[in-house]
């Protein structure tokens, strides 16, 4: 009998797309070469990212990064590379995390949790679906976002 879930979320972090459907264009620097190139990122979780990038991505299975999106600058990650979709000149990626801050993938979890919980008060149609510590506010593009709340 196999372990393996079949059809099934095998995801073991809650992940959330980027700005809604929109997506969010970073800065990858390749710790290898220390080259900065642009990507955007389509989703993100505790547990890895996916991105589009524009040149061929790096022949090792296993790299180290700089990933700098609003809320998380500059953070030094370890991914290795779990898929790839190649379209012409454009690559899909999808990369597990190997090594990344505990505080870091913590604060991508409560990103996560935070947007999934604002989903639900948008879909329920509660009148203050935005909330004071939304960890998830400074990606957030959803026509109900409150201004930035001052603490």
């Amino acid at each position: 009998m196999s372990d393996k879930k079949t059809g099934a979320e095998r995801r073991q972090h809650r992940r959330f797309n980027v700005v809604e459907g929109m997506i969010e264009p970073i800065t990858l620097e390749m710790a290898a070469d220390r080259k900065a190139q642009p990507a955007i990122m389509t989703d993100l979780s505790a547990g890895g990212i996916s991105l589009l990038v524009f040149c061929e991505p790096p022949h090792s299975n296993n790299f180290e990064m700089h990933l700098s999106i609003p809320g998380l600058e500059r953070t030094l990650i370890e991914a290795k590379i779990v898929r790839i979709h190649q379209k012409g000149e454009t690559y899909s990626l999808g990369l597990a995390f190997l090594k990344i801050a505990k505080k870091v993938q913590d604060r991508i979890a409560c990103m996560a949790d935070d947007n999934a919980d604002c989903e639900t008060r948008v879909a329920l149609r509660l009148p203050e679906a935005c909330v004071r510590d939304c960890h998830f506010h400074s990606l957030c593009a959803k026509p109900v976002k409150a201004p930035h709340w001052k603490k």
